[in-house]
Formats: structure tokens, sequence, C-alpha cells
């Protein structure tokens, strides 16, 4: 189990690496000036030039792509020499630092995601430390929604296969999958938070933390999570439905199964104790990726409920050509989903012995 777990997290810093790679290329071909998006409308020729030497855009490709593995990696190499872009700045990077090898000192430190273009300067990982928990409850919620009503659906399905019930559900699981989110947050936001607004007390719009009437501060709305928490989570329902109606069929054909109910035991003691686990493989295999993209695939959702998480902040960075924000954004939920994945394969052996990890 050790080695596994240890296998599972080199290849995860190896596709970390990748994404790294892939991100750092494809927005260094876009056009346009890094510089002169950090400036706007305010620079001049020496301001411009003093700007590329302090980020590194005066280096060629390679030069700032090193630069960029630098900064996200916890282990990295800095000059001593002040005029050097990578020289530990206190202000710059937190970091402790190891060792030091004639002009250059070996430090840890917390990856160092850059500054935002377009926000003053401010550090891209306090953007997204500001937006992620939104984003994260949002998420949460959302999946745990799916998980409860999709796996009690999908029992109550295999259960009553082949009658009414169970053909409704199946109809309105392919409806679910079927419509795009951003049309069901158009139609759920105008029903319940305006045509049904008096009965529900729901908003069309509104994010966690709003600030009150009277401009007292910031105060939690948790009724603002209901609607995007329902939207989110329409798609991985109808999914988790189907899937655990159909690892359940196939369970309970299984011959442990015929012995169990040989026992005398009862359809609700055979689905408990022996049918259940086995059967929700394939749900914590497709919620683990749901989650995971959830994070990211929030957008749509969040920008139209005006809710104030990663997704939303992701849009707006595309929308002003932010390039360090969406480039931590995309490395953030990718390092978030292998962690997802690792624990998710950790999960398997406990909840079916049968799987050996090895």
């Amino acid at each position: 189990m050790f080695q596994y777990i240890i296998n599972k997290i080199f290849y995860g810093f190896l596709t970390l690496f990748g994404v790294v790679t892939v991100i750092f290329l494809l927005f260094n071909i876009l056009p346009g000036d890094p510089a002169r998006m950090m400036l706007d409308q305010r620079e001049d020729t020496e301001q411009l030039q003093n700007i590329r030497k302090k980020y590194g855009f005066d280096k060629p490709v390679f030069t700032q792509y090193l630069y960029y593995l630098n900064d996200v990696s916890p282990l990295s190499f800095h000059s001593k020499n002040k005029e050097n872009y990578t020289f530990l700045s206190e202000g710059k990077y937190n970091a402790q630092s190891l060792f030091s090898i004639g002009n250059t000192e070996v430090v840890i430190k917390t990856p160092y995601l850059r500054q935002s273009f377009q926000k003053n300067g401010k550090n891209v990982s306090e953007v997204i430390k500001e937006t992620l928990p939104n984003t994260t409850i949002l998420a949460i919620v959302a999946i745990t929604i799916a998980l409860f009503l999709g796996i009690i659906l999908g029992i109550f399905s295999a259960l009553f296969k082949d009658t009414f019930f169970d053909r409704f559900i199946a109809v309105i699981s392919t409806l679910g999958m079927s419509v795009p989110s951003f049309f069901s947050a158009i139609l759920f936001a105008w029903f319940f938070g305006f045509v049904l607004n008096k009965y529900t007390n729901l908003e069309m719009t509104g994010s966690l933390y709003e600030v009150d009437n009277f401009g007292e501060g910031m105060h939690i709305q948790w009724k603002n999570l209901i609607l995007p928490a329902i939207v989110l989570g329409i798609r991985p329902l109808a999914v988790v439905i189907q899937l655990m109606r159909n690892s359940l069929l196939e369970t309970l054909s299984q011959d442990y199964i015929r012995t169990a109910k040989a026992k005398g035991l009862t359809m609700y003691q055979v689905i408990k104790k022996h049918a259940l686990k086995n059967s929700l493989n394939p749900v914590i295999t497709a919620i683990s990726g749901w989650f995971a993209s959830m994070l990211a695939g929030a957008v749509f959702v969040e920008y139209i409920f005006n809710w104030n998480g990663l997704g939303k902040e992701i849009v707006n960075s595309l929308n002003t050509l932010d390039l360090p924000v969406i480039m931590g954004a995309v490395l953030v939920v990718a390092t978030l989903f292998i962690i997802i994945n690792i624990l998710v394969d950790i999960l398997y052996s406990w909840l079916d012995p049968r799987i050996r990890l090895q």
C-alpha cells in the first residue's frame, strides 16, 4: 500500500509538471505584451522596461519557463544577487532556506503563483484563497445532494426494475444530463428567484458573504447557496442514479447474494450488509471526477448566480486577460484533481476487499 501511494504521488508530480508546461506555453504564445497588460494605459518606455526586467519578460521564452517552474516548485533555487529575478525577496517568497551552493540558495517554500495583472499587483495566491473556499463549499453541497438523492433513487430504481417508477427516473436522469448547466441556472434563477420569490424568499443572484442592508459588514447568506448547489448537482445526480441502479442490479445477481437470501436475510439486510458497499465503486469513481471538475466547471453557474467563487474569477480573468490568475487557478484545480483521485483509489480497498491496489 505504501509503495502504491508513493507511485501515485510520483505520477501526480509528473502530471503537474505536464500541466505547468502546457499552461505556460499556451498563454505565452498568445498575442499581447504582459508588461503592457499590467500598466494598462499608463505605460511609458521606461516603465515598460522596468516591468519587463522585474518580472523577467525581457528574457527568452525558455528562460521564462525555467523561472516559472522555479516559482511554482516547493523546492527552488534563488540567486543572492538583488538584480536577478530569482532573488529571495521576503515580500515575494514565503520560504525557508535549506543550504547554499556558491551564489545560489536552495529553499523550500510555498509555491509562488506570481501577481495579478489587473488587481494592482495582488498575489494570485491571495485571489485564490478568497475565491476557492466559496467554490469548495458550493461543490461539496452540490455533490452531497447528488450522492444522497442519487443513491436512494438508484436503489429504488433497481428494486423496482422495469416498472413505471424505474422508467420515470430514467427519463428524469436523461433530461438532467441533457440540459446544459447554464440553461438550468437561468431557468432556476428566474423561476425560483423571481417568479416564486415571495414564496421561496430566494434571490436570483447572491454569494455566500454579502453586506447587509445597513452596510455594517459581511454576513453569511446560506439561502444564496440553495439554487446554485441544486443546479450544479443536477448532472452528477443523473449519473449517480443510473450508475447506482446498474451496479446494484449486477451485484444482486451474484452467487453470494443468492446465498445470503437463502439464509433468510431480508432484502433490506442483503442490500445493507452485502450489496451496497460493493455497488458503490463506480459511483465513487464518477463522483470523484465530478467533484474535481466542479472546482473548475462551476464557471457558468457561479457567473449567472453571481457567486464569488473560483469559476467566476476565471471568467473575469479571461475577459481581462489576467494570465497569472488563470494559470494559477488551472494549476490549483489540477493539484486538487490529483489529490482527490489518489484518495479515491485508496478508498476502493475499503469499499471492496476484492480489489488489490497493487
